[in-house]
Order: structure tokens, then C-alpha cells, then sequence
């Protein structure tokens, strides 16, 4: 990468000592407080770090974090590779993400849906990558359809190679805004959010998934390069690839095959990729296992309606029970009306167990759909109360820290 300016070296260097304080006391990872410190010595440091390397923006309402993680292990074949490992997805988490390796030459960050904009022009990031949009903390995220348009806007004053989903409607017509483009055919089990049309308004005819198509304006799916079929991916070349992961489901899959292609973006091929993907079994705590006595408790982590849909596909079947805990923290939103969006009667015939702050909440909309289930005050409640070696943990995003957190912060 290019040399830094005395200035911005600097401000990286008070960054990454307010990082390492804040780990040190136990106040965090660090990488909020130490992207801030560096702002203030320095406004414009975020571009200057990004100058001179190769960068890919991850952004979606869901499989940001492991989408991100599964890039970087692939473009790890080329050599290092910077990254937020730890989530810090805004500005003051890119900063300090990019000060701790000023000499790797390509970067991997995950970015916030409302941040990519502001972040893409700063960066002048080589590779935007998007995945999804769906409704996701309402009471202070903006409307996903303005998203989608600030999102179109960016790519058209940009030279970014966008990778991204045609399969949801919203996610396309955005990557639309780019004139160079790769098309992942990734799938979208959640479709709530996307039945009108973004161009026009216009009703989208979905009856030919995934194929979408408004008959009004004539926006229509792209056309695909990338194809993922069940736990195949065809690449642009035709060649068929088994991605055989550990991380588990639909979503992980389209993670992958999504990850495949970024890879490919710079340079690294699927056979290379795939074996670094597969290296992969858990990111920040989610899917992973930890022995709670004689029960293995599994952690998973959904913060919004399409999040608990892909969460609930990949519990193990009964008798296995599950554990569901909710939170309306600030990091989660405090509206959690988008309760009812969620399908629970997948639940009925299993035990549940309820916690979390907003537990009587999620009591009631349990009730509603006829799924028997048990109000607990705490994790280890469940972990107790199982009658079997397995427990399956959902949670949304403050209540899965507080496990992590009581357990040892699991990786």
C-alpha cells in the first residue's frame, strides 16, 4: 500500500494503543474506541489506509460477519489479508481493522447496510459485495427499499466490481446501479420483503422461482454466473464444485457460493478457495458447540424475521429442545414487533424453553401459534431441564452475547 502521511500513521498508532487498552481492561475488543481515537487525530483516515490495497465490502441485513470470515480465509492464499474480524462494522471498526496490518495488500470488511455508501466512497473499494436486505431493527434502520436505492446510487458513481444475489429482487436492482457486475444465483428462502417491484413499484411475479420478473417495467433477475444447486456450485466455466462446508444450512451454503465467486474476483479459483472455506466451523460464536456437563449445547444467532426462518431450518429434529432468547437492547432494536413476522408453529412438538429480557413477548406470540413452552429465567435453566444430551440455542444479537459472555465467549 501506499505510505501513510505522519498525521494518519499517527492516528493509527493512538488507534490501535486505545485498542489494545480497552482489551486489556476488559472494556472490549477495542475496535470501536480505537477507529474513534484515530478520527479525531486524523479525519481522513480511513481513506488514506485503504489507499493503495485491495479492498471487498460485505454487506447485507444477514451473513455479513461469516461471509466476510469465509473471503478472507480464501484470499488468505494470496497472501495476508486485514479484516474486522470482530464485527466492528461502521467506520471506527473499518479503521481499526486496516491499522492492525498496514502491509497486507488485500482487506475484507464487513460494513453496515446503512454505512456502505459513505464507506465506498472513502475506500474507493475495489469489490462490493451484497447478499440480502430484509427488515431488521425498525425502529432506527431505515426502510430496506431507501437502502436499496442509496445502495443503486453508490454503484453508479463507482467502478466497483459488485458481486451479489440475483435471486432477491432488492439486492439486484441495487447491484443493477453497477455496469460490472457478477451474478450468484444464491437463493432466497425469505420473500416477505420483496413481492413488489423496486423500479416501479409494480407487482413482482415470483411464480417461476427463482426466476422474478415485473411485467410493468420489465425489471427482471439478471442472469446468473455463479448457480448454487443444493450443496453444488457451477462456476462461469460450467464446472460443478461440492462445497461439502461445516457451517451448517441453506444460508451457510449461499455464503459459500457467494464467497466462491468474490474469490475468484481476485484472482483465487475455486479449487484453491474451497478447501480454505471448508476450514471454516464457527464465526463469533455462531454454530458452535460448548459441553455444558453431559449436554452439548449448540449457539446460534438471529436478529430479524429471515434470520430465525434460516435458524430454525437447521435445528436438530426432536426430541431435541430449543431455547429461545430475545432482547430489545439498543444493538438490537427496541421494537420487537417483528415477533409476529416470524412462523413458530415449525416449533410445535418440541420443547421450548423462553428467556431473555422480552421473554413474555415471545411467550405470548408462541401462545398465539399453538407451541407449548416453558418460561426459564436464565441459560443453564435449559441446559438442566433438557432430559437430552443436545440443546439447540437461538438468540438474537445482545442475548447471544450475554451467553457467549457467561460461557467463556466461545469462538
Amino acid at each position: 500500500m501506499s505510505k501513510l502521511s505522519l498525521r494518519a500513521r499517527l492516528a493509527a498508532t493512538l488507534g490501535l494503543s486505545a485498542a489494545r487498552l480497552s482489551r486489556a481492561t476488559g472494556r472490549g475488543d477495542g475496535s470501536v474506541i480505537g477507529g474513534r481515537v484515530a478520527l479525531k487525530v486524523e479525519p481522513d483516515v480511513l481513506a488514506e489506509l485503504s489507499r493503495g490495497r485491495q479492498l471487498a465490502l460485505v454487506s447485507a441485513t444477514n451473513g455479513k460477519t461469516t461471509t466476510t470470515r469465509l473471503i478472507t480465509n480464501a484470499l488468505r492464499a494470496l497472501g495476508p489479508v486485514a479484516t474486522n474480524e470482530f464485527g466492528a462494522n461502521m467506520p471506527s471498526g473499518h479503521i481499526t481493522a486496516l491499522s492492525s496490518d498496514l502491509e497486507a495488500r488485500n482487506a475484507v470488511l464487513e460494513v453496515d447496510e446503512k454505512y456502505l455508501p459513505m464507506v465506498l466512497s472513502d475506500t474507493k473499494a475495489a469489490v462490493v459485495v451484497l447478499m440480502n436486505l430484509s427488515r431488521d431493527q425498525m425502529d432506527r434502520a431505515s426502510e430496506i427499499n431507501l437502502l436499496a436505492q442509496k445502495w443503486r446510487f453508490a454503484l453508479r458513481g463507482s467502478p466497483a466490481h459488485v458481486v451479489a444475489n440475483c435471486d432477491e429482487p432488492l439486492v439486484a436492482w441495487a447491484g443493477l446501479g453497477s455496469s460490472n457486475a457478477t451474478w450468484v444465483a444464491a437463493g432466497q428462502r425469505w420473500k416477505e420483503d420483496s413481492w413488489c417491484c423496486p423500479e416501479c413499484g409494480g407487482h413482482l411475479d415470483r411464480s417461476a422461482d427463482p426466476h422474478w420478473e415485473c411485467h410493468e417495467c420489465g425489471l427482471r433477475r439478471p442472469e446468473p454466473s455463479w448457480v448454487l444447486d443444493g450443496d453444488t456450485v457451477t462456476d462461469p466455466h460450467g464446472r460443478k464444485h461440492e462445497l461439502r462446508m461445516k457451517l451448517p444450512g441453506d444460508a451457510n451454503r449461499a455464503n459459500a457460493a457467494i464467497a466462491l465467486a468474490t474469490a475468484a474476483v481476485f484472482g483465487v479459483p475455486p479449487d484453491n478457495a474451497l478447501p480454505r472455506l471448508r476450514e471454516v466451523t464457527s464465526v463469533a460464536g455462531r454454530y458452535s458447540s460448548i459441553q455444558r456437563g453431559p449436554v452439548e449445547v449448540r449457539l446460534l444467532m438471529a436478529k430479524n424475521p429471515a434470520g430465525w426462518l434460516e435458524s430454525f431450518a437447521i435445528l436438530d429434529p426432536p426430541p431435541v429442545p430449543v431455547a429461545l432468547s430475545v432482547n430489545a437492547q439498543v444493538p438490537d432494536g427496541r421494537d420487537t414487533s417483528w415477533l409476529w413476522d416470524v412462523d413458530y408453529t415449525v416449533l410445535r412438538g418440541r420443547k421450548v424453553f423462553v428467556l431473555g429480557e422480552r421473554r413474555t413477548d415471545l411467550a405470548l406470540r408462541l401462545d398465539t401459534d399453538d407451541v407449548e413452552f416453558e418460561v426459564i429465567d436464565h441459560i443453564d435453566q435449559a441446559v438442566a431441564k433438557t432430559g437430552t444430551k443436545r440443546l439447540d440455542v437461538v438468540a438474537n444479537y445482545t442475548a447471544f452475547q450475554q451467553i457467549r459472555t457467561e460461557w467463556g465467549r466461545v469462538t
